[in-house]
């Protein structure tokens, strides 16, 4: 129950009380931190920032940033950001709202660790260790591969599980380290300073499993970064799950999604090179076949095209050249089919395929087989075509005039070069051209004897 004041009791105005409770919050609350989640940020035409800080649906706490103290910031404040501001509590008179007048103002809590982050990658990115220009290809058939993990995570064993699927017998060179806590960021950059060293590693996966950001923050860390960008094997980044982005994955040649994406992009499937080398066999066996066929449609385009006169030079020219191509042919498909063995073999030795060396035994059998079968088709094909040309120029020394001539016969030609075939075109006097199997003479009639209508 109130008591109404007695008539002597001073009484203040409106004034007086908003300027008294003023002066009692700036004397009580002057230069203090509050936290809490920025809400309803607007920026006034003057510079000025008035946001809302508030914790929860517990209370609100009104804040104003005057323009001269928003050059200060070091990040760009947004809505919903959790952040620590620092001020003094004023009273803003014509409303009697009191409010917190913020000089500085930080990220709170993982903000401040994202900034730093963010304020790391500018730095390093305006050094170009993220350039595009600097990644290199990963090498498609590497013989050994080193792996920087933990020894007891998942990721290790799915590393092993995927590289031994798709390339039996891959020797694997594993550096465990710690990937979280204190100490996770030197080990990790020493074992790949390390790894260079050795360099006898093809490719370098360095990772580790899932987990939250402060579990992956070691390959954030600039050590770590500055030592896969210095690395001279190419490295692949494979930190967390695939919507995890670490720096490493910038700095990284290639950035997998995980671990076991990592194994996939380090080496090639056993099943798809099989299937390459049986395409090509295929390929090979089809251009050998597709040349001959080519060969064999020009030698009948120049048959028809040429007369009987230039058929034996012909003939004998496109038997040298069958002959040079057949050598050469043999030669190339000999060198493909030795470079082939040995690639093989190469393959062999180097990936150490202690699991499928039946396989490999098989294949450089069917490579050898497939050598002997082309190599004997060519030897067939040119045999079949040299026999084809030996029987035509024997029919075309059959058909020839020549061989009638060999036999004491000869040709009668006019004036006009025209073959007689009938006395009855001549006249005493004319002059005519015989043609001998060696030599020409020219002659003159004496007489005519236009014989029979049957030739006789």
């Amino acid at each position: 129950m109130s008591v109404a004041p007695v008539q002597s009791d001073r009484i203040l105005s409106v004034l007086e009380i908003t300027r008294a409770i003023k002066d009692a919050l700036a004397e009580q609350f002057c230069g203090v931190w509050v936290k809490g989640e920025i809400s309803g940020l607007k920026r006034a035409d003057t510079g000025h920032l008035y946001f809302k800080l508030k914790e929860g649906k517990a209370a609100t706490l009104d804040c104003a940033l005057w323009s001269r103290w928003t050059s200060t910031l070091s990040f760009e404040p947004r809505e919903g950001m959790e952040v620590e501001a620092f001020g003094d509590i004023t009273v803003w008179e014509p409303r009697g709202n009191y409010q917190l007048a913020v000089k500085q103002m930080r990220p709170a809590g993982m903000g401040a660790l994202l900034l730093q982050l963010e304020k790391l990658k500018q730095r390093l990115t305006a050094e170009g260790l993220f350039d595009a220009a600097r990644k290199r290809p990963l090498p498609r058939f590497p013989r050994r591969i080193g792996v920087v993990t933990s020894p007891v995570g998942a990721a290790i064993r799915d590393v092993l599980k995927v590289l031994r699927a798709r390339w039996p017998g891959i020797e694997v060179v594993f550096a465990p380290v710690r990937v979280q806590g204190a100490g996770a960021t030197e080990e990790i950059a020493a074992a790949i300073r390390r790894f260079n060293r050795y360099a006898r590693v093809d490719v370098l996966i360095v990772g580790r499993g899932g987990g939250s950001i402060e579990d992956l923050w070691a390959f954030n860390e600039e050590p770590v970064v500055r030592a896969i960008a210095g690395s001279r094997i190419p490295t692949i980044s494979a930190v967390g799950h695939e919507v995890d982005w670490t720096l490493a994955d910038f700095a990284a040649d290639a950035r997998a999604a995980t671990p076991s994406n990592a194994a996939e992009l380090a080496v090639p499937d056993r099943i798809k090179v099989a299937e390459g080398i049986e395409h090509l066999r295929g390929r090979a066996d089809r251009a050998v076949r597709r040349r001959i066929e080519d060969h064999r449609q020009r030698l009948m385009h120049l048959t028809e095209k040429y007369g009987f006169e230039r058929l034996h030079q012909l003939f004998e020219g496109w038997h040298a050249t069958v002959e040079t191509a057949t050598g050469r042919m043999r030669f190339a498909l000999g060198t493909r089919l030795a470079r082939l063995r040995q690639a093989i073999g190469g393959l062999a030795g180097s990936y150490m395929l202690r699991q499928w060396p039946r396989t490999l035994a098989r294949r450089r059998d069917e490579a050898a087989e497939l050598g002997e079968r082309v190599a004997a088709a060519v030897v067939r094909a040119v045999h079949e075509r040299r026999r084809q040309v030996t029987g035509a120029l024997d029919q075309l020394r059959a058909l020839s005039p020549r061989l009638v001539l060999e036999r004491g016969y000869c040709l009668a030609r006019g004036a006009d070069g025209t073959v007689l075939r009938s006395a009855a075109a001549l006249e005493p006097g004319d002059r005519i051209t015989l043609e001998l199997a060696r030599g020409e003479a020219d002659a003159r009639v004496e007489a005519v004897r236009p014989g029979g209508k049957d030739g006789q």
